[in-house]
C-alpha cells in the first residue's frame, strides 16, 4: 500500500484525511441562497467579509410589524433598533456552513421568534485550515459587525441603522457554543486563540447563549476528533476545549453578564455543559447563568427536528 494514501483520520459519515494531507468529504453541503423567507416573513443577504479566503457572513432582518410597515420603514426613531444576534454554526469545527437547509432555517426562525438582526458566520473548516482559523475568522467577523456601528460610507445598513450594539448578544451550538465562548472572553481581555490586536475594537457582550456546548477535559470521548482539527495543540488539555488546562485563561473574565446554557439529555456532551455552568459559576465570575436541559433528546436535536414541542421551547429560551 501506498503510505501516502494510509488513513490518519476517520469521521465517518462526514469525511476521511490520508497521510498526504488530502481530505475526502463524504457529504456535500446543501446551500440555500438568502432571501425572502415566506414562512417566516424574515429576509436575509450574505456579505463577503474577506474574499482572499472566502470567510462572510449572512445577515439576517426580522420582519416589519404592521405598525411599522404603516408608519414607514424610514422613521428611525418609530421603527426602533433590533438586538444583534452574532450566531456561529455547529459541525464539531469541520462540517457544515452558515448557508446549509439546516442553519438557514433555524436562523429564520430565531430571528423571527427573537425579533432581532442577526450575522451568522461562514468560517473556514477543518482539517483543510485547522483551528485556531475558525476563532480567527470568527473574531475577525466580529470585529467587522461592531465597526459597523461608526458608520460611514460603507457601513451595513441593516446593521448601522436597525442594530442596537448595546445589545449584542453571542451565540452558537455544539463546536460554535464553543467558539461564542472564546469570543466574549477575547471581549473581556483574555482569548485563549490569539493575543489581541491593538487595532481591534473594544466589545460590549450582553449575553451568550451556548447550546449543547462542545467542552472536555480529561476521558472525554472524542478527543481524535480534536486531534483532526486542532493537530498542533496539546491535545484534550488545550484551553479551548478545557476550560480548567493549566496555562488556560481564567474564566472569571469572561465578557457579559449573562449567560444561557442548554443542555440535552442524551447529549453526549450533555455532563460537559452542567460542568461549563459549575466551572464559571464557581470562578468568582459576577454575572448570571441559567441552564436549561431537555430530557430525552440527542445532540443538536433542535436542527434536526423544529416543529418539535422541545425544539419549540428552546427557541423561546
Amino acid at each position: 500500500m501506498d503510505p501516502s494514501s494510509q488513513i490518519v483520520h476517520d469521521f465517518p459519515p462526514f469525511l476521511r484525511v490520508y497521510r498526504d494531507g488530502r481530505v475526502e468529504r463524504f457529504r456535500a453541503v446543501d446551500f440555500v441562497p438568502p432571501g425572502l423567507d415566506p414562512g417566516t416573513g424574515v429576509t436575509s443577504k450574505d456579505v463577503v467579509l474577506k474574499p482572499e479566503s472566502g470567510v462572510s457572513i449572512r445577515l439576517y432582518h426580522p420582519p416589519l410589524c404592521e405598525e411599522e410597515v404603516k408608519e414607514g420603514v424610514e422613521n428611525e426613531e418609530k421603527k426602533g433598533l433590533f438586538p444583534i444576534i452574532f450566531y456561529i454554526h455547529g459541525g464539531a469545527f469541520c462540517i457544515e456552513s452558515a448557508f446549509s437547509t439546516y442553519y438557514h432555517s433555524y436562523l429564520n426562525s430565531l430571528v423571527a421568534e427573537s425579533r432581532a438582526v442577526a450575522v451568522s458566520v461562514e468560517y473556514r473548516l477543518a482539517p483543510e485550515h485547522p483551528v485556531p482559523t475558525a476563532y480567527l475568522d470568527c473574531w475577525a467577523a466580529l470585529q467587522w459587525v461592531v465597526r459597523q456601528a461608526e458608520g460611514g460610507a460603507g457601513a451595513e445598513p441593516w446593521l448601522k441603522e436597525h442594530g442596537d450594539f448595546g445589545r449584542l448578544f453571542l451565540a452558537g451550538d455544539s463546536a460554535g457554543a464553543n467558539v461564542a465562548h472564546h469570543l466574549a472572553m477575547a471581549a473581556g481581555g483574555a482569548p485563549a486563540f490569539v493575543p489581541i490586536s491593538a487595532e481591534d475594537l473594544p466589545i460590549k457582550v450582553s449575553g451568550i447563549v451556548l447550546v449543547h456546548p462542545f467542552f472536555f477535559g480529561r476521558n472525554p470521548g472524542n478527543d481524535r476528533v480534536w486531534e483532526m482539527v486542532c493537530p498542533t495543540t496539546p491535545g484534550i488539555d488545550d484551553p479551548l476545549v478545557n476550560l480548567v488546562a493549566t496555562g488556560g485563561p481564567e474564566i472569571s473574565r469572561l465578557e457579559c453578564r449573562r449567560v444561557l446554557v442548554l443542555v440535552a439529555g442524551n447529549d453526549f456532551l450533555r455532563d460537559r455543559g452542567c460542568w461549563y455552568e459549575e466551572v464559571l459559576t464557581g470562578s468568582g465570575w459576577s454575572g448570571s447563568v441559567e441552564i436549561v436541559e431537555h430530557q430525552g433528546e440527542n445532540h443538536v436535536f433542535h436542527l434536526i427536528d423544529r416543529k418539535c414541542e422541545n425544539a419549540e421551547d428552546l427557541m423561546r429560551h
